[in-house]
């Protein structure tokens, strides 16, 4: 089927899983914004990613719908919302037989996803190589808009964080020495992506009594409870902020760090795309949970990997810190 870019209107896209991997499609939505330069682009995100997602120059409308189950009632409002706005092109970042099939039924003309979960519902497919970690994920998720000839020179993450914001959120947090700030994120959604936390919180130490800097803790609400077990420093120069964040206020907080250190998790893209240097920490056993495919994408970054996580030693951790802050 042949498309004539001038004559797309408007675009569904979806991406709709946790905010890291959303954030990793950023430089996708542009090359189908810059492809179909008069198209308005309509992106379904998780709930959680909402407020992040508006901050895109890219997406023109954001429809909010999680990955949880819905009663038949709420599909049928979806299917509606989607049917009424007569799309003319569906790309579906995350293969979704939900989503193959709603995009089908409202006779969506051209659907793009991945040769997964029904896949025969789509025009559009690819082959779904992405545990074998050939590619960074920003580079799998650009092949799959070149289907339709979307494609971008700019494949940087570049998420604009307004000058309001941070100014709310130093005064929220009574945030003042941001020069010597650096952030620490030691969670994941994958238990077998922590770096012991004893470690994280010897770090944390020395980064304050050697260094002189100031350590901040952040994290999901899921986090607040271990945080505050784990990481009760009685001292001015450490803050604990798991949980009392939104996305759009953490990446504020980053914007103006020295320099996150995380485990393998989304505040790892949330940094990069601010421009803020990470250490992250991965497993290299794993090919599909590797730092190829899901490593700091670009920018100045260092990444630590072992094939068993505590293996990573706390001074070759401190070393890495010292050396980025000599750049």
């Amino acid at each position: 089927m042949e498309i004539k870019n001038d004559l797309v209107k408007n675009i569904l896209v979806v991406r709709n899983d946790r905010f890291g991997e959303f954030i990793l499609n950023i430089p996708a939505f542009r090359a189908l914004k810059e492809t179909f330069k008069f198209a308005k682009l309509s992106a379904v995100v998780d709930p959680s990613v909402k407020d992040l997602a508006e901050s895109l120059p890219y997406l023109d409308e954001i429809i909010a719908w999680g990955r949880q189950r819905h009663t038949p009632w709420e599909k049928i409002k979806l299917f509606k919302l989607i049917s009424g706005k007569k799309f003319d092109i569906a790309v579906i970042l995350n293969p979704s037989k939900e989503f193959n099939l709603i995009a089908y039924l409202a006779r969506i003309p051209v659907r793009v996803g991945y040769d997964r979960k029904c896949a025969f519902l789509l025009t559009h497919k690819i082959a779904d190589k992405k545990s074998l970690a050939v590619k960074h994920e920003v580079e799998y998720n650009l092949e799959l808009t070149g289907l339709i000839g979307a494609k971008t020179d700019n494949k940087t993450l570049d998420l604009k964080i307004n000058k309001e914001i941070i100014r709310q959120v130093k005064e929220k947090f009574s945030l003042k020495d941001l020069d010597s700030l650096v952030v620490l994120h030691p969670w994941t959604s994958d238990p077998i992506k922590l770096w012991p936390k004893e470690n994280f919180l010897q770090l944390a130490k020395m980064l304050i009594e050697q260094l002189n800097l100031h350590v901040l803790i952040v994290g999901g609400r899921e986090n607040s409870a271990r945080a505050k077990e784990g990481f009760n420093l009685k001292t001015d120069a450490f803050i604990d902020l798991t949980g009392k964040t939104s996305l759009k206020e953490l990446a504020a907080l980053l914007s103006q760090s020295k320099l996150l250190v995380s485990a393998d998790s989304g505040p790892v893209h949330l940094a990069c795309a601010v421009g803020t240097p990470v250490i992250a920490l991965f497993r290299n056993d794993i090919l599909g949970k590797s730092a190829k495919r899901w490593g700091p994408w670009v920018g100045n970054n260092i990444v630590i990997e072992k094939n068993n996580l505590a293996g990573i030693s706390v001074a070759e951790v401190f070393h890495q810190v010292r050396e980025i802050m000599k750049r």
